[in-house]
């Protein structure tokens, strides 16, 4: 590209390698030429006019020559030609808006210019992903805006900088710009943590009623692991410490009447909050304290993530597997039978899809998988060559099943070639399906608010071009011809 080059020759940027080309820059911006040089340069140009045979001299920049320098006044002008700017505005975010959103027809990112950069030695982590037959996996970049995905953690935050946002544009903005669609965007964050994620695909639903021993095990795993409940869950093991004192010293007692107590003592303390007439009480709240339906909405097959899961049975009846999955979470760890202290730490637990579920809020839905879980003791074992293998029969606890749908990773079984009982655990990339493209995983969206990032004099660090928190899309491969670079 160059630019560099017009920079000061002691600016930090001509330094940096990573980030740019993969050198340094040392080279001074070009001088402009005169008229008089570009006439002398065209000296040799074979002018063909139409659009017939073309010049067979095509060495240097130039194929043709100006039919204006036949005028005797024209190689003395300062500036032959007037660049047009609002034509340049229009053609850049064009550019610009295009490869941020990833417009088809618009971006300027695309299989042939990750081709480019790998041509070049730069940012190959940015490479194209060949899969089998005629598609190709490209990740998302860091420039990439559209994200599919959001972080429920982070949406009070979201709904505070979109209030700014539009403060700040309110401040410059003819209040003509401020139309409905405008305004909607207040209104987004709050519609996502009522409405939950959005499913495109899920396949062979029926509503069934469920025992409620199993209905409140699926509830406080879903309060358990909701951000706007945590203060409640804090307040209640103090609660239990506070009223049982000697046996709260027990760890393993402690989270066992935690768990089996929480959910009536949260309902009985959002009623009696609910009583007050100034209370602060969300919608959100008041809908989880009143527990889910319970008859469910049951599914054989659901979309998520980039990911399609069966459940086990319906993969008995089928040539695939789809209902394997994996998942990261913290628990308790417990030496021996008496140990009175266990402490806690995050551990990969594999198991396989019995049940979909969503369980149903009244105002909001939330979709559960009820899994079979593989007991990490005895059941998981890593072998000489690194692999992870699992002993499916090895029923981990049966009173820890739920996890969330966008909580799982799909991962594949395949039985140990050596024979025996392990099965070898495959993991595979999201991928996209014909029951439709999937819009619901729920990630960090970077904000505008972070300003420009500083950026060091020593090349030191390496530069994060591919958004881990974005799905990265497939393209048909490209069989035309690719234009060679050329630094200009």
């Amino acid at each position: 590209m160059g630019h560099r080059r017009f920079l000061p020759q002691a600016h930090r940027f001509r330094k940096q390698k990573k980030a740019f080309n993969g050198e340094a820059e040392h080279v001074r911006a070009p001088k402009p030429l005169s008229g008089a040089e570009v006439l002398d340069s065209l000296s040799g140009v074979e002018v063909v006019f139409g659009k017939g045979r073309r010049p067979s001299n095509t060495e240097g920049v130039w194929k043709k020559r100006s039919i204006f320098f036949d005028l005797p006044y024209w190689k003395d002008l300062l500036v032959r030609h007037n660049l047009d700017v609002m034509h340049i505005e229009k053609n850049v975010c064009e550019s610009l808006i295009g490869t941020l959103l990833n417009i088809p027809g618009k971006t300027k990112d695309g299989e042939n210019a990750r081709l480019d950069m790998v041509a070049m030695g730069i940012r190959e982590s940015l490479k194209p992903v060949s899969e089998e037959g005629k598609m190709t996996f490209l990740l998302a970049a860091c420039y990439t805006l559209s994200s599919k995905i959001i972080d429920p953690s982070k949406l009070q935050q979201l709904q505070d900088e979109v209030v700014v946002t539009l403060c700040l544009l309110e401040k410059y903005f003819p209040p003509a710009f401020f139309d409905v669609m405008v305004h909607l965007t207040v209104h987004l964050p709050r519609e996502i943590k009522f409405c939950g994620p959005r499913i495109e695909s899920r396949s062979g639903f029926k509503v069934i009623p469920i025992d409620y021993k199993t209905l409140c095990e699926a509830h406080y795993y879903v309060l358990q692991n909701t951000t706007v409940v945590d203060p409640y869950m804090c307040e209640h093991l103090s609660f239990v410490r506070t009223l049982h004192p000697m046996k709260a010293k027990n760890e393993k007692w402690l989270q066992a009447e935690h768990k089996r107590s929480f959910s009536s003592w949260f309902k009985r303390k959002i009623e009696t909050e609910l009583a007050h007439p100034e209370n602060t009480i969300s919608q959100q709240i008041r809908w989880f304290a009143h527990e889910p339906k319970r008859e469910v909405l049951s599914y054989s097959g659901y979309g998520i993530g980039g990911y399609y899961y069966n459940t086990r049975d319906h993969d008995s009846r089928s040539t695939t597997q789809n209902s394997g999955v994996m998942v990261e979470a913290e628990s308790l760890h417990i030496s021996t039978a008496k140990d009175k202290n266990p402490i806690y730490a995050n551990m990969l637990y594999y198991g396989v899809i019995e049940d979909i579920w969503e369980l149903n809020y009244t105002q909001f839905k939330i979709p559960v998988f009820r899994c079979k879980w593989v007991d990490n003791k005895g059941g998981v074992k890593v072998d000489e060559n690194g692999f992870t293998l699992v002993d499916l029969n090895k029923e981990g606890d049966p009173n820890d099943q739920f996890i969330f749908a966008s909580q799982a990773k799909q991962v594949f079984y395949v039985n140990d070639p050596n024979g025996g009982r392990w099965s070898v655990v495959l993991t595979t990339k999201p991928k996209l399906y014909d029951r439709g493209d999937v819009c619901d995983n729920i990630e960090e969206t970077p904000s505008f608010s972070r300003g420009l990032p500083e950026s060091d004099d020593i090349d030191n660090e390496d530069v994060a071009y591919v958004r881990e928190d974005c799905e990265g899309i497939y393209v048909e491969e490209d069989t035309t011809s690719r234009k060679k670079i050329k630094r200009i």
